[in-house]
Order: structure tokens, then sequence, then C-alpha cells
């Protein structure tokens, strides 16, 4: 048998106790689970699905792609958005619950791509419908770049809660003072 002993894990365990907010337990949350919404149209899916594999494994990054956009906190627009389609967006993006946020993957998704000079039916860029957090440029992007797109918006939301905790502690600090509820 092997006899090697880790002194670490030998100790006894003490009690412990972590104190935080519901605030910032809601918001660490938030950043470590951000749900993609299943929507794709084209060839930039394909790469978009190719995450969910064991290959990328898109599921350690607390990324679980939904297929309700009332789960959903996240829209990857993965393709050409055409104007048929276009209210069908509109309308998964306003059934999402607060906080949402759009990544716009792909030529197609972000100008149009190759169809937006030869054709009427495609809109020429998705922030035209609905708000865009992070453009990933490419046709199609490689499943590499659609993680690092992801850790660019876990940083703007990261950024987001800080101005948040920010916010509200100036909000205490003016309750607080001397008592008065004037600031």
């Amino acid at each position: 048998m092997n006899s090697i002993k880790f002194p670490l894990l030998d100790r006894p365990t003490q009690n412990s106790v972590i104190s935080t907010t519901l605030n910032d337990l809601s918001n660490w949350s938030r950043l470590s689970s951000l749900w993609p919404l299943l929507y794709g149209t084209s060839c930039c899916f394909i790469e978009f699905a190719s995450l969910i594999g064991s290959r990328f494994d898109f599921d350690r990054y607390g990324l679980v792609p939904r297929s309700s956009p009332r789960q959903a906190d996240l829209i990857l627009t993965a393709g050409t958005v055409t104007m048929k389609m276009a209210p069908s967006l509109v309308r998964l993006y306003e059934q999402m619950p607060e906080p949402k946020y759009v990544i716009a993957m792909g030529a197609c998704t972000i100008t149009g791509g190759m169809f937006s000079t030869d054709s009427y039916s495609t809109v020429r860029g998705v922030d035209k419908l609905i708000p865009v957090d992070v453009y990933l440029p490419g046709c199609p992007p490689k499943p590499e770049a659609v993680i690092d797109a992801i850790t660019k918006l876990r940083k703007k939301v990261s950024r987001e809660i800080y101005e948040d905790r920010i916010v509200s502690q100036q909000k205490n600090r003016c309750f607080t003072t001397n008592h008065k509820f004037s600031c």
C-alpha cells in the first residue's frame, strides 16, 4: 500500500462561517451562471452548438443552454436575421427576465454579411433591433472566440455588479449619517 500522508487533509475540520449579504450572493450567482438561449439561424449556430459537446465543455463556465426565453438571461444571435424573423427575435428578447445580455455572433448578425448588398430582406445589424453587449466578428467565428466573448461579457457583468455595489453603499451612507434622511 502507498502510505503517503497529507498533513492538511488529516487535520480535523473546524467550524467555519461565511459572512455575506444576499445581494452579493445573488450577484455572484448571476456572474457565475449565464444561461444562453438556444437561438440560431444559419452556419454560426453550428459553431455555437459545438460548444455544448465534450471538446469545448461549455458547462464548465456555468453556461447551461436553455430553450425557453423565460429561463435564459443571455441570447447569442447567431446567423442571418431576416425582416420576417425580426419580430420573433424582438419578442424572444422581451420575454427574457432582467438582467439580460446579448452577444452578436458572426458577420451576418453584426452587419448583414454577404447578404446585405443584394437582399432587401436581411437586417443590416441586429443592433437595430435589440441592444448588443458584445460583438463577435467572423464568418463563422470559432468556438474559442465564443468562449472569449463569454469571458468579456462576464467582465462586463462584474463591472456592473461592482458599480451597483458602490451606488448602494452611497445610498446606505446617505441614510445613516446623523440619523437624518436627507441626501
